[in-house]
């Protein structure tokens, strides 16, 4: 017989995010981004049917009846807690377990950039952060969360499906609110949140029309609101966020947002050189000229300002790739193919490159002048850095 809790260790031994249980194939566990076999016997039916039972609480078991799919958390002592979502699939039931890491993270261990505090200490309007599943999402609202937790005296409302990472009370009380156990939905969950006295308010994901209007009623009226969205950068983020609404309404929302959007933190997990994965992060801090861009329905345009956008304390996903390769983590292969334009992203790391050597050299040369010693003179070929990246991209 399977058993679920020396499943679960063996993968959080093996640094596994998720565990992955279908019948008829054996335990999966993703290490480092991949799909690895683990070593047990292939999931019968009866498996998945009596873990499941035997786990789920209550009031998920009866979502789970009559729905064939529900969420919910599952924690084993000493070991931590696991987000389970359960289905059923070609009518065998499967689950998907992904670890929630002890503790809440630092902004300097989930290598965010400085600019996120400045985003946790705004006093109202809307933050998001977004990526594709598995990016790291949740562990950066947990530390935006826990940084006001830490620095501000005030009340946080959080509306999660399911809640994932606990919040002990600090300078701030906590109230974490799970849909289906302690409020029916999220939209009534926001709704009654806003009379609870809030400060900050918390919402697992933006999905549909509903919560997003809600949720920018809430930055409206002089609250905080954190959420996450499914969006892999911020043009794309406040383009989906205007298309929840009708046409008719979707003016109206582009200057609803121009005026209550702090910044989209925006991340990518990508493979380390020395195993592990690395964060890029892309960092939008509304300016005067981003609002005018959403108010104008120019989402093209938003990348470009924030390549330019360095005074303003932003980041572009090419810069937080480059300085990745520059620091020796990332690979520039997979850099390149992470990046959201492979061909400038190529041209604008060899720049960084060319000018890493020059700087390099400049020091040397200057340890050298120091010393009484000949220079370094400059190299001959200076076309040579990027080699395989080049025969990459012309297809060779």
């Amino acid at each position: 017989m399977l058993d679920l809790d020396g499943l679960l260790r063996f993968a959080v031994e093996q640094g596994a995010s998720d565990v992955h249980l279908k019948v008829g194939s054996r335990p999966r566990l993703r290490v480092d981004g991949r799909l690895r076999e683990g070593p047990f016997d292939t999931v019968e039916p009866t498996d998945t049917e009596r873990l499941v039972a035997a786990v789920i609480p209550r009031p998920r078991a009866e979502t789970f009846a009559a729905e064939n799919e529900c969420d919910f958390m599952y924690g084993i002592a000493g070991l931590g807690r696991f987000r389970v979502s359960a289905f059923r699939q070609r009518g065998y039931v499967g689950m998907v377990l992904r670890r929630v890491l002890p503790g809440i993270p630092s902004f300097d261990a989930l290598g965010l950039p400085a600019t996120v505090a400045d985003l946790a200490r705004e006093q109202h309007g809307l933050v998001l952060v977004t990526g594709l599943a598995g990016s790291g999402k949740t562990a950066t609202i947990a530390a935006i969360v826990d940084h006001v937790n830490q620095h501000r005296e005030g009340h946080i409302v959080t509306i999660e499906d399911p809640v994932e990472v606990l919040h002990a009370d600090k300078r701030s009380i906590v109230d974490q609110r799970e849909v289906g156990t302690d409020t029916p939905s999220a939209v009534s969950g926001l709704e009654h949140a806003l009379r609870q006295d809030p400060d900050v308010i918390v919402i697992g994901e933006l999905r549909d029309s509903e919560t997003a209007e809600t949720a920018l009623q809430a930055a409206e009226s002089g609250h905080l609101v954190l959420s996450t969205m499914h969006t892999v950068d911020a043009a794309e983020t406040i383009g989906r966020m205007v298309e929840f609404f009708p046409e008719g309404k979707q003016q109206m929302i582009r200057s609803i947002m121009a005026g209550v959007l702090r910044g989209v933190v925006s991340q990518r997990l990508i493979p380390r050189i020395d195993g592990g994965r690395a964060a890029a992060v892309e960092v939008m801090m509304m300016n005067s000229r981003i609002a005018d861009l959403v108010r104008d329905n120019e989402p093209e345009s938003i990348t470009d300002a924030i390549e330019e956008g360095a005074f303003f304390d932003m980041q572009s996903f090419t810069k937080a790739l480059i300085d990745q390769v520059v620091s020796g983590n990332v690979d520039q292969e997979v850099a390149a193919n992470a990046a959201t334009n492979r061909h400038d992203f190529i041209v604008t790391l060899e720049r960084a490159l060319k000018q890493q050597g020059a700087d390099l050299r400049g020091e040397e040369n200057k340890q050298k002048r120091d010393q009484g010693r000949p220079e370094q003179p400059e190299p001959q070929r200076p076309e040579e850095e990027l080699p395989a990246l080049r025969l990459a991209q012309a297809g060779d």
